[in-house]
């Protein structure tokens, strides 16, 4: 069975770098402990190896399908991933006790999930889908939507969705035009058209529960118009039966990753007889969409660091054991020729992979810490933890997806023409990761995102809690003496973006926001390797502690080594990038505010 992921490297996260058993004082998680929490990551392991992988190239080579009559085709396996993912709690398992969940912790349910992804990333979203709809719902939907549809989508039976983009407004939700019509009968009628509705309408699910946005008649203008319906594709009656809720699928979209996935077009109300069920009240969909959301972009960007680490996984597998050429020094012809894994090129390609992958990982377990810290603390602590995933949640997402996708083309470069071929998965890998930067919102808005909200939040506070969580690093990597210089770099870091931010600062007191956001994605990917680097000098901290005790009960000497190698190479080939990013966002030149658009031709 080829090696996907690292579970040495899993490990070591969960208990020693984010020390996941601290949850486990707390009254939330009490019910579990260290023991049970890998043997259920373990038991995804094996789900993810038997029912999974194995049909991740045949997944590809015959992808998912409009069948021309309202429906999509799928491989015939998933229908037996998702109910044995519901079978073992992987779509409810995070769920609380009351609403029939095992209140897993995010960062053990995540873990899982992770697996999922680096398994066979173009099916493990039908699963996430499910259990972020689903907790939307018993979020905010009443008692009886939460009985009506949570144990069915929690059973696998029923598939939720997101139904947000539509074809003229794309991304802005804020121009979406689909209406829903008040009744007197408890129910709205909804018209419309959704896109990319991903895990949208085909045959391996009964029925699906359409989480959808739309403006109920005479609703303001702009964001603050738009609620939420609950719209299942065939809608429960009161005796238990099923009748069609005019949702057609219209189409499908055929991509060029994630060929597995479903991704329909789907039409709302054509025979007028479309009902939306509202959830909370009206015109807070957004709001309450926003909650999965973030959980989905955090997840989306762990589902980028798992497929880059699947794509690390196989060309460190294939430098291993492929020989071609002969180190430089060495002149005899007739000696035989080296694994390619001995050249120095090749290291600093996996090495590459490797600080990406493993650091993007680090980050999204940190992520799921503190949203499983803001469900276990009360009051100004439950506060900090919330801050704090704000201002990562954009980072995560998008630092993993964006250099994810290079770190996935490193993995061809390794492989050479071959990674090029379909005899390899690597190409399948980049191919998939692709999306991840347009999931969820694009990197632009992302970053967008980060520079014009969450560092501005609270008058800046949400911005000093991430430096003084990084501070806290820095201080106690700088007791070991061979990390010490590294804090001085991090430190050094935290001083550059804070320049950064002054300067860009005097354009948002001028009232120039456009200036100010122009180079917003330039600023994000500065942050985002700063904050990498805060998650490499934790990993080395923990890496050296082990090694300082000699613990080596759970990996050995070289494997904390390893950790410690990958913080360096890190630091010295790429945190130096913010270098450049500092001084294209120090320029003056407005080089991206041209009206001539005969400038482009």
């Amino acid at each position: 069975m080829a090696r996907f992921t690292s579970m040495e490297h899993l490990r070591f996260l969960l208990f020693d770098v984010h020390h996941i058993e601290e949850l486990f004082t707390h009254a939330h998680f009490a019910h579990l402990d260290a023991e049970q929490a890998w043997m259920i990551i373990e038991s995804a392991k094996q789900l993810a190896e038997q029912e999974m992988f194995p049909y991740f190239k045949e997944m590809d080579e015959a992808p998912a399908k409009y069948d021309g009559k309202g429906g999509v085709i799928t491989h015939p396996q998933l229908k037996t991933i998702i109910r044995k993912a519901a079978e073992q709690h992987w779509i409810g398992g995070s769920a609380l006790f009351e609403h029939r969940g095992l209140q897993l912790p995010e960062m053990i349910f995540s873990t899982g999930h992770h697996l999922f992804q680096a398994a066979n990333n173009g099916i493990e979203g039908y699963i996430g889908l499910s259990s972020g709809a689903a907790g939307l719902i018993t979020s905010f939907g009443s008692a009886e939507q939460i009985a009506t549809y949570v144990p069915n989508i929690f059973e696998g039976r029923w598939q939720g969705t997101m139904a947000l983009t539509e074809p003229q407004a794309g991304s802005s939700l804020s121009d979406i035009t689909s209406t829903a019509t008040p009744t007197d009968k408890g129910y709205y009628k909804v018209k419309g058209q959704k896109i990319f509705i991903s895990g949208g309408q085909h045959e391996a699910c009964e029925n699906f529960i359409h989480l959808t946005l739309a403006r109920i008649d005479g609703a303001p203008a702009g964001v603050k118009g738009i609620s939420l319906f609950i719209i299942p594709k065939f809608r429960p009656e009161a005796d238990g039966s099923l009748i069609y809720n005019d949702v057609y699928c219209a189409g499908d979209f055929q991509k060029m990753g994630q060929r597995g996935y479903s991704t329909t077009h789907l039409s709302f109300g054509d025979n007028d007889d479309c009902r939306g069920f509202l959830v909370g009240e009206p015109h807070k969909g957004l709001t309450y969409m926003f909650h999965m959301m973030n959980g989905a972009r955090i997840s989306v960007g762990q589902s980028a660091a798992s497929v880059a680490m699947a794509a690390y996984q196989a060309s460190l597998q294939y430098a291993m054991e492929r020989p071609q050429g002969r180190l430089a020094n060495e002149k005899d012809p007739s000696k035989p020729p080296t694994l390619i894994i001995n050249h120095a090129d090749v290291q600093r390609m996996l090495l590459t992979q490797k600080s990406i992958a493993e650091g993007a990982l680090s980050l999204g377990m940190e992520c799921n810490r503190l949203y499983d810290l803001t469900h276990a603390t009360t009051g100004e602590e439950k506060e900090k933890y919330f801050l704090l995933l704000e201002i990562l949640t954009p980072i995560v997402k998008t630092y993993s997806s964006e250099q994810g996708s290079r770190s996935a083309a490193l993995a061809i470069q390794i492989l050479g023409g071959y990674g090029f071929t379909t005899d390899f998965p690597v190409q399948q890998h980049y191919r998939d990761l692709k999306i991840m930067s347009l999931y969820e919102g694009t990197t632009g808005i992302q970053s967008l995102d980060l520079l014009g909200r969450k560092v501005t939040m609270q008058q800046g506070r949400v911005l000093e809690l991430l430096q003084e969580a990084i501070q806290d690093t820095i201080i106690k990597a700088a007791t070991y003496p061979a990390l010490a210089s590294y804090s001085i770099i991090l430190e050094a870091e935290l001083t550059r973006m804070g320049s950064v931010l002054q300067h860009l600062g005097q354009f948002a007191v001028k009232g120039e926001i456009d200036r100010y956001l122009a180079d917003a994605s330039v600023f994000m990917e500065m942050v985002g390797y700063i904050v990498i680097g805060w998650q490499w000098l934790k990993q080395a901290f923990a890496a050296s502690k082990k090694l300082a005790e000699k613990d080596f009960s759970s990996n050995s000497a070289i494997f904390y080594q390893s950790k410690i190698h990958t913080m360096e190479f890190f630091f010295h080939y790429e945190l130096p990038h913010t270098l450049a990013c500092e001084k294209t966002l120090f320029n003056t030149s407005q080089l991206t505010h041209i009206k001539d658009y005969d400038m482009f031709a």
